[in-house]
C-alpha cells in the first residue's frame, strides 16, 4: 500500500498502513526538503519492505528511524526498512531495554503465529535520546514526551516541528480499534493519557499507532475504553471463568462494536484479571 501525504507544507507526514498477517498497524514517513525520518516500522517481513520501498520512492535519503515502543508490530520491520544502510535508529534508553529484554518471549510466540513473515532477525534502536530532547535531521525536528509504562512496558510519543502540533501518539490512543492491556500497566496508561492531553497544543493532531489520524478527543474515548474493560474483568464472577470471559467481552463489545483487532483485548482478559487477584496461577478464582 502506498503510502497517504498528510498535511501540504514541509515537512510532509505520509501514513503507511500495514496489515500483514491481519494487524493494521501504522508507520510514518516524514518528509523533509532533503530527507526522510521514519517512525516505527511495522511487523511484518513484507511489509517492512513495502515501508522501505514507499521511502525510496520519495526520492530522497531515509536519513534515520524513531521507534515510539516496543511492541513487535511497531519494530519487526525495522531490519527490513533499514538493510543496506548505515543510518541511525533512535529511541530512549527504556524503549531500547524492553525491546532487547522481551525480544525472545516475542520470538516464542510470533514465530508460531507468523512464520517467516516474522524477520528471523530483528532490529533494534541503538541511539539513545533522552525524555524532553529535541532531534534535528535537517528540517525535521522531532521531539520526545517519554512517558514510560503504559500501553506497553514503555512509551513515547514525538512531537513534530516547533509547534508540536502533529504528535506520534503510538498506542497512547487507539483509533476505534480493540487495545492490548495484558502488560498490566493500565493505571499508567491513564496516567499518560492525561499527561499528554495537558500537553498537546492547540489543535493538534494525533497520528496513532493504530486508525486514522484524529484530535484530542480521542484520547477522551480511549480512557473511557480502559476503564470500560478493567471496571468489566473487575465486575465479572471468576468463579466461572468461561462466563466471566463472555461477560467481558459483552461489554467491552458493547463499548466498541467492531472487530479490529479484538484479539488483543481478547489476549488481556485473564492477565489483567489475574493482576486484579481475581484468577491464580492456574486460572481458578482468587
Amino acid at each position: 500500500m502506498a503510502p497517504t501525504p498528510s498535511g501540504t507544507s514541509t515537512p510532509v507526514v505520509h501514513r503507511y498502513q500495514a496489515s500483514g498477517g491481519g494487524v493494521p498497524v501504522n508507520a510514518y514517513l516524514v518528509e523533509g526538503e532533503r530527507g526522510v525520518v521514519g517512525v516505527d516500522a511495522t511487523l511484518t517481513v513484507s511489509d517492512g519492505r513495502a515501508l522501505r520501498a514507499a521511502a525510496d520512492g520519495l526520492g530522497k535519503p531515509l536519513e534515520g528511524v524513531v521507534v515510539t515502543h516496543p511492541h513487535p508490530d511497531h519494530y519487526g520491520g525495522l531490519v527490513e526498512l533499514v538493510r543496506g544502510l548505515d543510518v541511525p535508529v533512535w529511541a530512549t534508553a527504556g524503549v531500547i531495554e524492553v525491546a532487547r529484554r522481551d525480544d525472545a518471549a516475542k520470538e516464542a510466540i510470533l514465530r508460531p503465529m507468523f512464520g517467516d513473515e516474522w524477520p528471523a532477525e530483528r532490529a533494534f534502536p541503538a541511539e539513545v535520546v533522552a525524555g524532553g530532547a529535541e532531534l534535528s535531521v535537517g528540517d525535521i525536528e522531532l521531539t520526545v514526551l517519554d512517558l514510560g509504562p503504559g500501553e506497553s512496558p514503555h512509551d513515547t510519543v514525538w512531537q513534530l516541528g516547533t509547534d508540536r502540533a502533529t504528535v506520534f501518539s503510538a498506542d497512547l490512543a487507539y483509533n476505534h480499534m480493540h487495545g492490548y492491556l495484558a502488560d498490566g500497566y493500565w493505571e499508567q496508561w491513564l496516567a499518560s493519557i492525561e499527561r499528554l492531553a495537558g500537553a498537546l497544543a492547540p489543535g493538534a493532531t494525533l497520528h496513532p499507532g493504530h486508525g486514522d489520524p484524529a484530535t484530542a478527543e480521542l484520547l477522551g474515548w480511549q480512557r473511557g475504553y480502559i476503564e470500560c474493560f478493567v471496571d468489566a474483568v473487575r465486575g465479572a464472577d471468576w468463579r466461572a471463568p468461561e462466563r466471566a470471559r463472555e461477560s467481558v467481552l459483552a461489554a467491552i463489545g458493547d463499548y466498541l462494536p467492531r472487530d479490529e483487532l479484538r484479539f488483543l483485548v481478547e489476549l488481556s482478559i485473564e492477565p489483567v484479571a489475574a493482576q486484579l487477584g481475581l484468577l491464580d496461577a492456574s486460572g481458578d478464582a482468587g
